[in-house]
Parts: structure tokens; C-alpha cells; sequence
């Protein structure tokens, strides 16, 4: 019988699998694909390696504007993935190794849980059975395709096609959804020179972030030569590969259509939860699981983090900070990490983070606050590596002087970030963190300033 048994290989899942080996208990990691999941494999890593050479294309495309003379810019898309596959196979190997030196038993499988006792869980794996006294979920999610005809023809495809081996090219491309999937895979292909419609029911892009950042990268959109379109209802697509139609219904009510070689739908994902459970099944909401503060389900000894866990931002950093959570109350040692501050990213050029409340949350909280702002436009490292009008927010309590939160739209932001996520983990004041002396000329004066009064 092993000490914790770990379903799904992702970041969540050889986070906790390697957290409780060094602390000396004997694990096993079922991982039905490839270690690394989702985020390595198909999402997070592969997406911002294509999105680093498309924009190093972009890049060159502009080089005259530095005194430099390239006498062709071309790209090749196949070379692109085989450099992405290089970086993600890379990354695998070496989670690979570390589970090796922890000496955690990895099932290259699926696995199910059977049943649960007061002192141990049988999971079934590949037709064998093993006993674990604890079990930590790290399932992962899946794409979530809404209810629309068509979705299932030969020409739409989701990020996992996008991003997986060879990848699909697409002169032209219609992206269902503005999200973060949706506007990151937009900005890979207008890189490149694409003809890229979308398509985003909510009023604005990345709907569950700062409405200025959508209203922003709109317009950056639309200037790379994007087709952006709010408050529209797909209600159809139709076509063959190479020639794709999708109907929708604009904001205004009008019956409008797009057409291009193919189509990306970019709903969202939802938690991988099928097939975990015979007879027990704890409390879900929506498909995923609940779960206290650690991790624990209404099962005793299943705990869940990551994507499969329900009320849960579905984030990489998000599942590893709740895996070192999860093995802690197993330890029976204190939660070692905040969850009450997490980080968001947009990897667009310039880039997208957010951390702590924005100006809209704290009001609906009945926290006097106030908000400052600074522009892009006075900071020397911005001006020189971005021609693209950018912008920090930070939000701070009236009366305490406290951050709150802050909305970065600048170049390094992903970087960035974690400077107020610190601050507002720790409740620092503005004047704190005005007091440190940043270094000139980088992006990380603006933290400075926006904080300085």
C-alpha cells in the first residue's frame, strides 16, 4: 500500500507527487498521456513558444525601423512546432527525471477509485488494483464545446489541434471566443499575417478580467488587421475544411456570417471528472468537484486540486500551489500557501496580468478605494521595446493606504505582477513599496511610480 496515490500527471499532479516524496511518503502517479498534462503538452508552454517565434517574425518584419536590413522575413510554420515540440519535449524529460530520483511509481494509465475506507483507497488502474491511504485528484480539464450546430465538422478544431504536433496553418481563421485561449491564439496568427475573425459573446474581451483590458487589446487587435466582434450568439457553422461558414447574431440583432479556412472554438474549459468515481460520488457543481480550503472532498482521503476542483481559477500556478496545500493537511502541517492571491496572465504582446481586486471588485465589497494610473508612454524601457500605448493600475484602500490589486497592460507584465501579488499577499502599503528603489531603465519603475503619491 502506498502512502498517496496521484491521479493525473499535470502540474498539480507531479507537484504533489514530488512535494510528498521528499517529505518522505511512498507515491504513485497514474497519468493516462503524457506527463507535464495539459499545460505542458497542449496548453501553457506550447502556446507561448509559438506565440515567442511568431512574434520574433513580427519582429523582423519591422527590423529596418532599428537600422536593420534582413534581406527576406519568411517563416516555417513546420519548423515553428518542431522548435515548440523541441522546448515541451524538453521540459517533459525533466519531470520525467524528477519523478525517477523521487522514486515515485508512475502507471501510464487511467484510473478510478473504487471504494474508500477508514484507512485506505483501492483504485483500479489498467485492469490492476492498488491501495493508497490518501489519494489527491489532478485530473485536468477538457475543452468545453457549447451547444452549437456544426461544431463537430471536419474544419473546427480546438486548441488541442492548434498546438499539438505539427499544428494546423490557416490563412484565414474564425476564433470562437475571446478569452485567454481565444485572444492568444489570435495574436500567434495575425503574427504571422492571418486573416483572424472573432467571435466573443460577452461585451467585451477576457470577460472575467478588467473590462479596459479587453477594451484595449481590442484595439490592438483590430490595428494588427483582426475582425473583432462583441456581444454576438453563434448560431451555426457550416462548410468543409479549407472553407468554413459561421452565422452568428451581431449585438445589434442582425443575422451576419464569416467565412475562412477553418475554425477554433475557444469556449473555455471544463474538469476532467468522468470516469474517476464507481459508486462514490462526492459533491460536484458544475461537473467538477468540491472541496474545502486544503483540498479535501465530501470522500474522506480524496483530495482534489487543480482544473478538476470546483470555484477554482484554472491555472497552472493555481494547481501547484494547491497540490503543496493538499499534501501539507495530508502531513497535517499548516497550509504553507495564500490562495487567497493569485495571479492571472495574458501572454498578447503587450502583455495582460492581474492580481488582487480591480477598481469595480473593491466597490462591490464596500472598500473605499482609490485607483492610479500610469502610462506606458514615461517609462524609458517600455518606450524602447514596445511602440504600443500601455498602461499599470493599482488599487489601493482609502484608508489604509493598503494594495488592494493591480491591473498591469505593458511590456514584462507577466514577469511584473508578481511584485503587487507579493504586496497585496502581504498587505503592504503604497508608500512600501514606493519606498524600495527600483532600477532604471526597467518596466519595474512603473511599480515605483504608481505607488509613489
Amino acid at each position: 500500500m502506498y502512502d498517496l496515490a496521484v491521479i493525473g500527471g499535470g502540474p498539480g499532479g507531479y507537484t504533489a507527487a514530488d512535494e510528498a516524496a521528499k517529505a518522505g511518503l511512498s507515491v504513485i502517479l497514474f497519468e493516462k498521456d503524457l506527463l507535464g498534462g495539459t499545460c505542458l503538452n497542449r496548453g501553457c508552454i506550447p502556446t507561448k513558444a509559438l506565440l515567442h517565434g511568431s512574434e520574433l517574425y513580427r519582429t523582423a518584419l519591422h527590423a529596418q525601423e532599428w537600422g536593420l536590413r534582413l534581406e527576406a522575413s519568411e517563416y516555417d510554420f513546420r519548423v515553428m512546432h518542431e522548435k515548440k515540440d523541441s522546448v515541451v519535449t524538453f521540459l517533459r524529460q525533466g519531470i520525467e527525471k524528477l519523478m525517477k530520483s523521487d522514486k515515485v511509481t508512475v502507471i501510464r494509465s487511467s484510473a478510478k477509485i473504487l471504494s474508500c475506507g477508514s484507512e485506505n483507497v483501492r483504485i483500479e488502474a489498467d485492469g490492476e488494483i492498488y491501495e493508497a491511504k490518501d489519494v489527491i485528484i489532478a485530473a485536468g480539464s477538457v475543452p468545453s464545446l457549447p451547444p452549437i450546430p456544426g461544431l463537430n465538422l471536419p474544419g473546427v478544431c480546438t486548441s488541442n489541434e492548434i498546438l499539438e504536433g505539427s499544428g494546423r496553418y490557416y490563412s484565414s481563421l474564425i476564433i470562437i471566443g475571446g478569452g485567454v485561449i481565444g485572444c492568444e491564439c489570435a495574436s500567434i496568427y495575425l503574427n504571422l499575417g492571418s486573416q483572424i475573425t472573432v467571435l466573443e459573446a460577452m461585451e467585451h474581451l477576457l470577460p472575467p478580467m478588467d473590462r479596459e483590458f479587453g477594451q484595449r487589446l481590442a484595439l490592438l487587435l483590430k490595428k494588427q488587421g483582426a475582425s473583432v466582434n462583441l456581444s454576438c450568439r453563434v448560431t451555426s457553422v457550416e462548410g468543409t475544411p479549407g472553407h468554413m461558414i459561421v452565422r452568428y447574431t451581431d449585438k445589434a440583432g442582425k443575422e451576419c456570417s464569416a467565412e475562412a479556412e477553418g475554425v477554433l472554438v475557444a469556449t473555455g474549459r471544463k474538469a476532467a471528472s468522468d470516469g474517476l468515481f464507481t459508486d462514490m460520488i462526492p459533491q460536484m457543481e458544475r461537473g467538477a468537484i468540491l472541496t474545502d480550503e486544503s483540498g479535501l472532498s465530501s470522500i474522506p482521503h480524496v483530495y482534489v486540486i487543480g482544473d478538476a476542483r470546483a470555484r477554482t481559477m484554472q491555472l497552472a500556478h493555481t494547481a501547484e500551489a494547491q497540490a503543496r496545500n493538499a499534501v501539507a493537511a495530508i502531513l497535517g502541517l499548516p497550509l504553507p500557501v495564500d490562495m487567497n492571491t493569485v495571479p492571472a496572465c495574458v501572454y498578447t504582446q503587450p502583455e495582460i496580468a492581474s492580481v488582487g481586486l480591480t477598481e469595480a471588485e473593491a466597490k462591490a465589497q464596500g472598500i473605499p478605494c482609490r485607483v492610479k494610473k500610469v502610462l506606458t508612454g514615461s517609462n524609458g524601457k517600455c518606450v524602447i521595446e514596445s511602440g504600443e500605448s500601455g498602461f499599470i493600475k493599482a488599487v489601493f484602500d482609502k484608508e489604509t493606504d493598503r494594495i488592494l490589486g493591480a491591473q498591469l497592460f505593458c511590456p514584462r507584465a507577466t514577469d511584473l505582477v508578481g511584485e503587487f501579488a507579493l504586496a497585496v499577499s502581504l498587505g503592504l502599503t503604497a508608500r512600501q513599496v514606493a519606498s524600495v528603489i527600483h532600477p532604471h531603465p526597467t518596466v519595474s519603475e512603473m511599480a515605483a511610480e504608481v505607488c509613489r503619491d
